[in-house]
Parts: structure tokens; C-alpha cells; sequence
């Protein structure tokens, strides 16, 4: 009927009576205002995605890149977001690619690689503050792309590179370390007990000879090997 309007469940109402705001948010479902008098605007209440298109920024330590990001804002005062700004998404698109471009600049690129989280929260703070007396509130903002230039990817990946090879280095010492202390360790069984030797020796011609293709020859010192043993067994036998 006319004079009678629908609020969706995701919207508020705002109505204005002659130009001016009357007080009160018309609620979702069905709402009346005063024919020819009474005009009401609608307003979504919906998380809006606003993605911040990429621009071209100089971090703090001279280094162009490309930085692309998302917000996401939600009308939380429908009157307000009528009333104190014009068109609400274009200024929040605004305010969010100069405050990107701000708080990048201000980064080294060592922050803004690796503590993008940090530089999230402190974009949404600010847009939060400034918003704010337009009825928003700015829920997220998320650096989603930052593109480098191709000598400062090569650069980055010869690094990556050096420092692996540092690490490999660093894990091939640390184990000739460990094996150089269980060789002394050996050493000085060995040196207590000379008969250990010649049972390694033996060891050592058995684990060859168990491939079946080998031919060996036994030098002289082996057949001393042979006796050690035997001496050693009858000694320690009772």
C-alpha cells in the first residue's frame, strides 16, 4: 500500500521527515512513513569486501614494490554513514590505499615481508579511528599481494641459497665433530685393550668375505691376528 515500505533483515532504516532526520532506525520487516512527507533510505548492514587495488610504494629502505590488500567494514551507525559523508565505500576505498601506502613506507622491507601481520593490525587501527565518525568499523585489512622487483627477487634467492649452504656446512662439521670424538673414543679402548683391534680386524674380513665374490689374501699379520686371539681366549678362559 502506499506510505508502507520493506526493511530487509540485513538492512536498517533511516527516515527523513522534510529534510530532516528523525530520530529512531526503522527495524527489518514492515514500516510506515508519512506519504509526500516522510522519504526513507535504506541501509545495508552487511561485512562489505573492499579490495584495495595494487600501488607502487618506496619501503623505508628504498625498495619500490607493489603492494595490493583487502578491507573489510560493516555500517554499524546507518545514520551516520547518511548523514556525515557522502558516498561511505569511496572514502573508506580512499583512506585505505593512502593508509597502506603510509604505514608500508614507513616499513623496511625485511618488516613488511615478514611481520605482515604487525602492519595489518596497525593499517585497521587507523582506518578504524578515522572511519569511526562516519559509522564504520573496519574489521580486517590484509596485505594480500606484494609483488618485488626481479633483481630484488634474485637477490633474495641467492641469499635463500647462501644460507642453506651455511646450514649444510654447519651440519657436515657438527657431525665430523661427533665422529671425530667417537674415533678417540675407540681409540683409547684400543690402546687399553690391543686385542679389540684384532677382533675388528677379524670382523671386518668376515663382513667381506659374506659377499661370496671376493678373493682374499691373508698377509702374515693376519696369522698373528689368529694367534692373539687364541692366547687371548685361553688366557681369559678359567
Amino acid at each position: 500500500m502506499f506510505g508502507f515500505r520493506v526493511v530487509s533483515q540485513y538492512q536498517r532504516g533511516v527516515v527523513f521527515r522534510l529534510g530532516r532526520l528523525r530520530s529512531g532506525i526503522r527495524q527489518p520487516g514492515l514500516t510506515w512513513i508519512v506519504p509526500l512527507i516522510d522519504r526513507l533510505e535504506k541501509v545495508s548492514m552487511r561485512i562489505i569486501t573492499l579490495p584495495v587495488d595494487s600501488q607502487k610504494i618506496i619501503t623505508k629502505d628504498n625498495v619500490s614494490i607493489d603492494v595490493a590488500a583487502v578491507a573489510y567494514y560493516q555500517v554499524k551507525d546507518a545514520s551516520k554513514s547518511i548523514i556525515a559523508i557522502e558516498d561511505v565505500e569511496g572514502a573508506t576505498y580512499q583512506i585505505a590505499q593512502t593508509t597502506v601506502r603510509n604505514v608500508v613506507g614507513k616499513s623496511s622491507l625485511d618488516d613488511v615481508l615478514s611481520q605482515t601481520s604487525k602492519i595489518n593490525l596497525a593499517i585497521k587501527e587507523i582506518l578504524d579511528k578515522v572511519t569511526e565518525a562516519w559509522g564504520i568499523y573496519v574489521s580486517a585489512v590484509e596485505l594480500k599481494d606484494i609483488q618485488l622487483p626481479e633483481s630484488m627477487q634474485s637477490a633474495m634467492a641467492a641469499e635463500a641459497q647462501a644460507e642453506r649452504e651455511k646450514r649444510a656446512k654447519i651440519i657436515a662439521a657438527d657431525g665430523e665433530a661427533q665422529s671425530a670424538a667417537k674415533l678417540a673414543e675407540a681409540a683409547d679402548v684400543i690402546a687399553k685393550h690391543p686385542i679389540a683391534l684384532q677382533l675388528r680386524n677379524l670382523q671386518v674380513l668376515t663382513e667381506v668375505a659374506s659377499d661370496k665374490n671376493s678373493t682374499i689374501v691373508f698377509p702374515n699379520q693376519f696369522l698373528d691376528t689368529i694367534k692373539s686371539v687364541k692366547e687371548f681366549i685361553q688366557k681369559e678362559t678359567p
